[in-house]
């Protein structure tokens, strides 16, 4: 099908609704705790609940994708994270709020998986890789400017007043697509499976080198990525001392970064190809991880010595995030919407997993999340070394 130009912008705008989810109120989790009457940490597990949500419904949503085409359980799911996000809003306690997120979570991941398969409906190769840079161009808005809209929220409403927002995020998103999005996947080409036959279907992804690697790869960076997220806000807000505002700018800045390599890598892709971009790419991030640690644990407090390694290790992601997906689904077009899925879930759970464990680190120092990222830089390395070469 002949692919409109606003198509990729539209794509991205869904894909963001995760990002926006994340990092609009990782400014207020200091106020959320405050308010809710919660002990230090207990807002990373908030984030951790997202997490999990997301592992767990990007399986339910790659299967409704396949079933019933790509349009109608995006309406659906954006139709309950609106009613989610309201029930954020008017949450009691920590406990109800975890629970209104895991709910958010399950619907937004069709949000995650749903606009990759349709990329792959459309596209292939190094063209997917271009349109899936394009697309996170869109996508990358919401962490620059999602902080900075969280912050600024908190200067004239609580913390409630961010999930309002998110409210209104959902249901913008919902009236677009209703009233522009297309079907990518025909009738024709919908899958009516039983459960057997896709746990079958699952197996044979799951036994493919090619999507193993690749989406090992992406799971590691997500995982150190995650532990960024979840970690960077007590590291900024109480170690240096920065306002939630001023916390935005510093993770506007990091998102810029990640914006800017995904379309240096659409630049580089017909030159290098993916291949050798993620094995560069890999080392690098390794050496960014290994500064971060060293300077965390040596004890030095200068924010450049540790904003610049992380910055490096967030703007890579904006490599990884597209060539991983394009190597892990590039064998699966006739089913692209369980392999996403399945792709999706694994690194989810390894964000879930993440997000827990920067939360019980959690000291006001860099060191928990330095060690964490350090961890996901070794495994996005090993799955770099183990990954069939182009």
């Amino acid at each position: 099908m002949r692919i409109p130009a606003w198509l990729p912008l539209l794509l991205g705008f869904l894909t963001a609704v995760g990002p926006a989810s994340i990092d609009m109120y990782l400014p207020a989790f200091p106020a959320i705790e405050a308010g809710l009457h919660a002990p230090a940490g207990a807002a990373q597990y908030t984030l951790a609940a997202w997490f999990a949500g997301l592992a767990v419904g990007q399986l339910m949503q790659g299967t409704l994708a396949d079933r019933f085409g790509r349009r109608r359980p995006l309406i659906v799911a954006f139709t309950i994270y609106t009613l989610s996000c309201v029930a954020c809003a008017l949450s009691p306690s920590i406990l109800a709020l975890s629970g209104a997120r895991i709910v958010g979570a399950l619907a937004a991941s069709a949000g995650m998986v749903i606009p990759r398969a349709m990329v792959r409906d459309v596209a292939d190769g190094h063209a997917a890789a271009a349109m899936l840079s394009r697309l996170m161009l869109v996508m990358g808005a919401a962490p620059i400017l999602a902080p900075s809209i969280g912050g600024l929220v908190l200067i004239f409403a609580d913390w409630r007043g961010i999930f309002w927002v998110m409210a209104a995020y959902g249901a913008i998103a919902l009236v677009l697509i209703l009233a522009l999005l297309p079907d990518t996947l025909p009738p024709v080409g919908r899958l009516r499976l039983d459960l057997s036959e896709q746990v079958t279907r699952a197996a044979s992804i799951l036994r493919e080198r090619g999507f193993l690697t690749h989406a090992a790869m992406g799971g590691a960076g997500i995982f150190a990525f995650f532990a960024y997220l979840g970690g960077s806000s007590p590291v900024f807000i109480q170690g240096f001392g920065f306002s939630p505002s001023g916390f935005g700018l510093l993770f506007g800045l990091c998102a810029m970064g990640l914006i800017g390599m995904s379309q240096a890598n659409a630049r580089l892709l017909p030159r290098f190809g993916h291949s050798r971009l993620l094995r560069v790419g890999s080392l690098v991030y390794l050496a960014a991880a290994l500064a971060l640690v060293s300077v965390a644990f040596a004890g030095v407090h200068a924010l450049g010595a540790v904003f610049l390694p992380m910055f490096v290790m967030v703007s890579l992601q904006g490599l990884f995030n597209p060539n991983t997906t394009v190597g892990a689904l590039t064998r699966h077009g006739a089913h692209a919407g369980t392999a996403s899925a399945l792709m999706g879930t694994g690194q989810f759970l390894l964000g879930a997993i993440s997000g827990l464990l920067v939360g019980v680190f959690t000291d006001g120092t860099p060191r928990g999340m330095a060690a964490l990222m350090l961890l996901g830089a070794l495994g996005v390395v090993a799955a770099d070394r183990l990954r069939p070469v182009a």
